[in-house]
């Protein structure tokens, strides 16, 4: 038995390779209906108008990068890059417009690959295939962020003091991160970790140890996550940390972990006392589910972390405080869990005008406003 595992395990390694190669194959062999479908999506007739030709290159070499970070070989594409880079600046174009193009991109290619009759939507390998190309997506712009970040026409990239993205950054990522949970009812979560009482550190022992500690904790937090997850400077005492495809149990765990960590590790003497000082944060992990049509609000997801931020700081620090965040309307199966009763009741409330609908069929939603409405009112009693 103990020899017959190597053997699995390279038949796994020799699937995920010929994935990879007939994602390429599609991409070559699909790639001006991909560049078509995501010009025609891309908002290029916006405030700084960018015509039809110009974006047809700018497509084009992203779908190159696609194919790079799809053979994971983004090292030896600097060339495409640069010129990635040249054409950015030609134009001017920011950050966000780029970050968007892409994500449309990832959208036509995905439209494409789900077609395919060896590795589409109905195969084993979709799942596959679908997280190859949101890494290769991922992996393209960490390459293109990490070529411009030391430009002097693009400081607001990278946080100067801590090396991670900055908060003009996660504005970006977030707005996209967003849509993607959306269309692929992927789950997010949003970690936020602030240094307790930084202040009074910063004043009983200056601000060069302050910025030492940021320092530090963006770098302890940045090896702990994964690649793929996106690691900001959030605010002035905080780091934020967005998760995507991570349930909320897995995110809490992950944030405690972190709250952990720090408190092992980011501790230091105080030479003139010969005193340890104690360093902690308080964290803030806000979860959510993406469902198509129900989209995220961004900046509902801020304002729960700031809010569970100050319940971690008043309930004593050094601790986790959660909330989730939950769409705007529900299923029938969905809204019967949240009512803890059968998809039956729920059948019934809505043909007694209880609860209000969106939609009809397999599009039927049940605003979740109306269904706090009907719990509020003391109806709840009554579900059985």
């Amino acid at each position: 038995m103990t020899q017959s595992a190597p053997a699995r395990v390279g038949t796994a390694s020799q699937t995920a390779g010929d994935v990879r190669t007939r994602i390429t194959h599609v991409l070559a062999e699909r790639g001006d209906a991909i560049v078509s479908e995501s010009v025609a999506m891309f908002p290029y007739n916006g405030p700084q108008p960018l015509d039809t030709d110009y974006c047809e290159r700018l497509g084009r070499r992203l779908l190159q990068l696609f194919g790079a970070g799809i053979e994971g070989r983004l090292d030896a594409a600097q060339d495409t890059l640069a010129d990635l880079q040249r054409q950015i600046a030609d134009r001017n174009v920011p950050v966000l417009r780029l970050f968007n193009f892409a994500y449309l991109m990832e959208r036509s290619i995905l439209d494409e690959l789900a077609l395919d009759t060896e590795i589409g939507a109905a195969s084993a390998q979709w799942l596959i295939v679908s997280q190859a190309v949101r890494k290769a997506s991922f992996d393209m712009m960490g390459a293109y962020f990490d070529r411009v970040q030391h430009e002097p026409a693009s400081p607001t990239i990278t946080d100067k003091l801590t090396t991670l993205y900055s908060r003009a950054m996660m504005d970006v990522v977030l707005s996209t991160e967003v849509q993607r949970a959306e269309r692929y009812s992927f789950p997010m979560a949003l970690l936020v970790f602030d240094v307790d009482q930084l202040s009074e550190i910063n004043r009983q022992h200056g601000y060069g140890v302050g910025d030492r500690l940021l320092e530090r904790l963006g770098i302890l937090i940045r090896t702990f996550f994964r690649q793929n997850d996106w690691v900001f400077r959030h605010g002035e005492d905080s780091i934020a940390v967005l998760l995507c495809q991570v349930g909320a149990d897995d995110a809490v765990f992950l944030a405690s972990r972190v709250v952990a960590m720090v408190e092992q590790r980011l501790g230091f003497k105080d030479h003139n006392t010969d005193v340890r000082v104690r360093v902690t944060v308080s964290a803030a992990a806000i979860t959510g589910q993406g469902s198509l049509g129900d989209p995220f609000d961004a900046e509902k997801l801020l304002l729960e972390a700031d809010a569970a931020l100050r319940r971690a700081k008043s309930l004593g620090r050094n601790r986790v405080e959660k909330a989730a965040i939950a769409p705007a309307s529900l299923s029938v199966q969905s809204a019967a869990h949240y009512l803890q009763c059968s998809p039956a009741v729920v059948q019934k409330l809505i043909a007694e005008g209880k609860l209000k609908t969106t939609g009809t069929g397999a599009a039927l939603r049940i605003q979740k406003l109306g269904i706090e409405d009907y719990r509020s009112a003391g109806s709840a009693g009554a579900l059985r």
